[in-house]
């Protein structure tokens, strides 16, 4: 049935001189360009500032690859500090190993960060990010097809996936007396049923935005919900080396947890934040001067934006307090 399945590369690593050029590493740049192109344009659309999403990726995208990182030493230490490890391979990212649970905590505390020093809420640029970030977890999964890694179990579906037998310090298959690059088997490509997935969430919550006009936070909830929920299954069908318990792989323990966590925080949102509205700056009361104007008004004065809220509608992205004052 290897006839019938869908093929793998046999190099993933190319030279340019002395300089290797990773397609795994080449797969996770274009996801983050076009992640960030596609949170650019829903953060215009809400009325946020045109540049701001490239100052989060500033501090979103290495504290992602480093949370992501993280997360892969930590939930299998024995390739790198047990018996015959070597711990300084926990540093070549190059060669796979990123966990997506990592990738989202240290992306969102990058963002977090961000919004806090431009004065945004995190909420609404969640929401405005989470196709994009779906989008670029649809890319990074074309990195363990060029890796031939992370497969499911064999199969001879008609779109099984033909795996060799990889060289991971080569960056390329083994091959065989003759030269040919030995095959193993075919597989569920859980690579491509993972990438289809997030594309398809991606698109749910666009059409959902537009359709129902989801609360603050809602959007960014679903996002990790759903993934979770299709992460689960296909963890499942996966056989490369992971630690368990009881019996389950621990991806499938924090897929599942993160799935309540996220769904609790779905319900709840809509209850708590009153609706989308625009994306308004938030300037701390503290930064603002009080000045009396002629009337006998109390306004405010700062070298910054101006911003305005309805008295009959508060906007729900900015930090109410009772001292606070808008000009």
């Amino acid at each position: 049935m290897i006839g019938a399945s869908l093929p793998s590369p046999t190099v993933a690593v190319w030279h340019l001189g002395p300089v290797p050029i990773r397609a795994y590493a080449l797969c996770i740049v274009v996801g983050i360009v076009l992640g960030v192109w596609i949170a650019e344009r829903r953060w215009r659309a809400r009325g946020g500032r045109d540049d701001f999403i490239l100052d989060v990726a500033v501090w979103a995208v290495p504290l992602g690859v480093v949370g992501a990182r993280l997360y892969h030493v930590l939930t299998s230490p024995e390739a790198y500090f047990g018996a015959g490890g070597d711990p300084v391979r926990a540093l070549y990212v190059w060669e796979g190993g990123l966990g997506i649970w990592g990738a989202i905590a240290g992306g969102a505390l990058g963002a977090w960060i961000a919004c806090r020093r431009a004065g945004y809420r995190f909420l609404p640029l969640a929401d405005a990010m989470a196709p994009g970030l779906l989008v670029a977890q649809a890319c990074g999964r074309w990195g363990n097809w060029f890796n031939n890694e992370l497969y499911g179990r064999a199969t001879d579906l008609p779109w099984a996936l033909e795996v060799h037998r990889w060289d991971e310090a080569a960056g390329r298959a083994v091959t065989d007396a003759s030269g040919a690059p030995v095959v193993v088997g075919t597989f569920h490509p859980t690579f491509l049923y993972e990438s289809l997935w997030c594309l398809l969430v991606a698109a749910v919550i666009v059409l959902l935005d537009r359709r129902v006009q989801l609360r603050h936070g809602q959007a960014f909830f679903l996002y990790v919900a759903l993934y979770c929920l299709g992460r689960s299954v296909f963890e499942a069908l996966r056989i490369d080396t992971a630690n368990e318990i009881a019996g389950l792989r621990v991806n499938q323990w924090v897929a599942g947890i993160i799935f309540l966590a996220a769904l609790a925080a779905f319900v709840r949102s809509r209850r708590v934040n009153a609706g989308r509205g625009e994306v308004l700056e938030r300037v701390p009361s503290s930064e603002l001067p009080a000045a009396t104007t002629p009337g006998g008004d109390t306004a405010t004065q700062t070298g910054g934006p101006t911003v305005t809220a309805s008295a009959d509608r508060p906007s729900p992205d900015r930090d109410e307090r009772p001292d606070a004052k808008e000009s």
